[in-house]
């Protein structure tokens, strides 16, 4: 018998079986797969990896002797200040960051004599949001918006500038052939770009060939932005960490700002602090007076509002604790000294090991590279070979981060590398 009780609900299962059978394909069905990030797509596969002998010389992350990441004790010590004060709270930061965290920064890169009331600076999302915004905003008003970028350079510069609407253009950097810096090269390309395009600089510690010009040599680069009324765009990842000397490693930005540039800055403290999950930077400008740079700083601000309002004040926090604490940036210089120390003494060992191995390349080209990373010269192909038979994971550039070797497995990647260069150039036209 026939329940009128039930006639609603059998209404309804039609009703949705019908809906189902006509309801529109939804957009997402048709998303094509990204391609994988390649350094962090690397990373994952080392993890995936079961070889007991397994290397991870690819992401730029400082490990300690043990192979262990490493929490400076200044920041914990920090920390543990920051726990204790009453004062400490979560509530949002303004849009342009912690002021007390942006001062000190600022200082630290700029110097601690710099004219504060002359530099539009705010908190970014460490280097990679300070180099967005910064794209965002020379995007809607430099007058030429072309920027040049070193050939190499690090990866996502190109991707983060044409995402900002850039033109983006590399200049000849790196000479391949000597394993060294190609300063006619670059300075030719820098004199063929139009007066008042955009010229991307690393500070120090170049990435990823950690071949850096020399003072003379910055000096020269410098005259040539001027001549040309180039705007200057540092970026600034490596600051301590690649000499062990943070004053040292502020020369070529110090210099131009002595020298009257207006230049941008991307300062970012994943490395030299060892806050990388903290997202901690900034982004600076100099400009001629207080008026432009509040205006400067306007404009900057309405471009973070609606991208993500504020930024996280964890990692601010510790670096503004460190660099107001006499104790805690005494420390903290001497632990900074000591990762890049440990990185440099890698070099060494890396090369006594490849000689020892029997390779009779001249790898000189290591030694007197800067900061974390080693551009070896090594092809594609034997990088490839490196993952495959020995299980030593990089990028296929050839650089290898330093900060993965230890006395463990140094002579292990030696013997590796020896394996696949031996026969081969480590040079290229």
């Amino acid at each position: 018998k026939f329940n009128t009780r039930t006639l609603p609900f059998i209404i309804l299962l039609k009703t949705a079986s019908a809906f189902s059978m006509t309801a529109p394909k939804s957009f997402l069905a048709d998303i094509p797969m990204g391609a994988p990030d390649a350094i962090l797509g690397i990373a994952e596969n080392f993890k995936a990896s079961t070889d007991p002998n397994k290397v991870n010389v690819c992401v730029g992350a400082y490990r300690d002797e043990n192979g262990k990441p490493w929490i400076l004790p200044s920041v914990k010590a920090a920390e543990q200040i920051m726990m204790d004060d009453p004062a400490e709270n979560k509530e949002y930061a303004s849009i342009a960051g912690d002021a007390a965290y942006v001062a000190e920064a600022i200082k630290f890169a700029y110097g601690q004599e710099c004219d504060l009331d002359k530099i539009a600076a705010v908190q970014s999302l460490s280097g990679t949001g300070a180099c967005r915004i910064g794209g965002e905003f020379l995007a809607r008003f430099a007058s030429v918006k072309k920027i040049y970028v070193p050939d190499p350079t690090w990866g996502n510069h190109i991707a983060i500038f044409e995402e900002a609407g850039l033109e983006v253009v590399r200049y000849r950097y790196y000479n391949r052939a000597t394993n060294g810096l190609n300063l006619d090269g670059m300075l030719e390309d820098i004199e063929g770009a139009p007066d008042g395009a955009i010229v991307l600089l690393h500070a120090c510690a170049h990435n990823p060939t950690g071949c850096d010009p020399t003072k003379e040599q910055w000096e020269q680069v410098s005259a040539l932005c001027k001549q040309k009324n180039l705007q200057v765009f540092f970026d600034s990842a490596y600051q301590g960490f690649a000499s062990g000397d943070a004053e040292a490693d502020a020369f070529a930005l110090r210099y131009f700002v002595e020298e009257g540039h207006n230049v941008m800055l991307a300062q970012s403290f994943a490395k030299n602090f060892g806050l990388y999950g903290e997202r901690c930077g900034t982004l600076s400008f100099v400009t001629e007076d207080k008026d432009q740079k509040d205006r400067v700083l306007s404009q900057v601000k309405r471009i973070i509002r609606p991208m993500y309002s504020s930024p996280p004040i964890h990692g601010s926090s510790i670096v503004r604790t460190v660099l107001t604490d006499d104790e805690l940036t005494k420390q903290y210089y001497e632990e900074c000294a000591f990762m890049a120390n440990r990185i440099g003494s890698m070099r060494k060992v890396l090369v006594e090991k490849l000689e020892e191995a029997g390779s009779t390349h001249d790898w000189s080209h290591i030694t007197s590279q800067i900061g974390m990373f080693a551009y070896t010269g090594m092809s594609s192909d034997m990088c490839n070979t490196l993952t495959s038979e020995f299980s030593i994971f990089l990028t296929l550039d050839g650089r290898i981060s330093l900060a993965g070797l230890n006395d463990n497995n140094v002579e292990y990647v030696a013997k590796a590398i020896h394996s696949v260069t031996d026969g081969n150039s480590i040079t290229s036209n």
